[in-house]
């Protein structure tokens, strides 16, 4: 007797590790911490994943000219970290400092102001769609990233694949950037951090005008889920805005730092129990499919097979990609300052550094995928 084919979940998809890296400016320097630590336990991913200033750090690490992409990215922080706000000063003040002299003056690594001297400030707040450029950055990035080896990642027996996100200011969609699909450029990445509230240049390429990935979403895990749709994941999310702060805002600075976190901290819930409801349908389409095996009636076993088989495939080949885990590593804060995440003085860009490493070093003590 002849044997039916049994549809199964388990042979249809593989198993990557994802991390996925927010947006956040200055923040990012914490996704560097986490970083370190993940790489000192050895674990790989197989999908690095990031908008904005998480695009720059995703970029860093899969692309990195050396073979310690984790002490190559945190260089890079150092790079950019601005001395010209003294360690002396009061941490209570410093950031504020930090903060005023990025507004006037930039960040000679990262953006530049359109005037020349601070004075013309108000004439292109008053004319200019953006305050600051962003050739620095790219200059920055030359030094730090090597485009082949992104573009090579899209091979699967190379690293990591690389997924970034846009949006594109006159559709409002997001825009993907795969190196499995694509030829990743630079621009591709610096167009992933246009963040127009701070007065950051678009970019055009491909034939579009682009802004920060993060103004559609700001933890891209759905973009991963769209882009690499048939394999179960692990997930490691590096969450730089606090999702919980009990204390209600006090003034209207906190309710607008308060704001800010709510926008921008990870929303992946929906896409969890999305996962999981799919994967309930899966199964069913399974258990449906081996009741109609038992049937006698060789027409019925016949019609319904081949609808549910197309069903099934369907479903697997588009939605099919099951969120087993998720491991977050969420930045907390002491103090609520509205642009911490412009504050790019070296104790500042260091302590993240350090805090990121200490919070990931406990998130994978209570995470079921890490284990000794």
């Amino acid at each position: 007797m002849k044997k039916e084919p049994v549809l199964t979940l388990s042979t249809s998809v593989n198993i990557e590790n994802v991390l996925v890296f927010q947006g956040g400016g200055s923040l990012g320097a914490y996704e560097c911490g986490v970083y370190k630590t993940l790489e000192r336990h050895g674990i790989k991913f197989n999908v690095i994943a990031g908008t904005s200033i998480g695009a720059v750090n995703a970029a860093i690490i899969v692309g990195a000219k050396n073979d310690n992409p984790a002490q190559h990215l945190e260089d890079f922080w150092l790079t950019v970290a601005e001395n010209v706000t003294s360690s002396f000063i009061p941490d209570s003040i410093r950031p504020s400092l930090s903060v005023l002299y990025a507004a006037m003056y930039g960040n000679r690594n990262v953006f530049e102001p359109n005037w020349l001297f601070p004075f013309e400030a108000l004439y292109y707040y008053l004319t200019s769609p953006y305050l600051y450029d962003v050739l620095p950055l790219r200059n920055t990035l030359n030094r730090y990233i090597d485009i082949t080896k992104i573009n090579d990642s899209g091979d699967k027996s190379s690293g990591p694949r690389l997924i970034i996100t846009a949006t594109d200011i006159q559709t409002s969609e997001s825009v993907t950037f795969d190196s499995r699909n694509m030829n990743i450029e630079l621009e591709h990445i610096i167009s992933c951090v246009g963040y127009p509230f701070y007065g950051i240049s678009w970019i055009q390429k491909d034939g579009r005008f682009l802004w920060d990935g993060s103004l559609q979403s700001n933890t891209p895990l759905r973009e991963v889920i769209d882009a690499s749709p048939k394999n179960n994941k692990d997930v490691y999310i590096v969450n730089l805005f606090p999702r919980k702060h009990h204390e209600l805002p006090s003034n209207m600075f906190e309710t607008w730092h308060r704001a800010r976190d709510i926008i921008h901290t990870d929303k992946t819930s929906h896409n969890v129990r999305m996962s999981a409801v799919i994967s309930r349908y899966i199964r069913l389409l399974e258990n449906m499919y081996e009741i109609i095996m038992i049937s006698s009636d060789e027409n019925a076993k016949s019609r319904f097979r081949e609808s549910l088989t197309s069903e099934y495939h369907k479903l697997v080949q588009r939605r099919g990609a099951i969120i087993r885990n998720i491991v977050r590593i969420e930045r907390s804060e002491d103090t609520h300052y509205l642009f911490e995440d412009a504050d790019f003085s070296l104790c500042s860009i260091k302590h993240l550094i350090k805090t990121g490493e200490q919070d990931a070093e406990e998130a994978l003590k209570k995470s079921p995928l890490f284990s000794k």
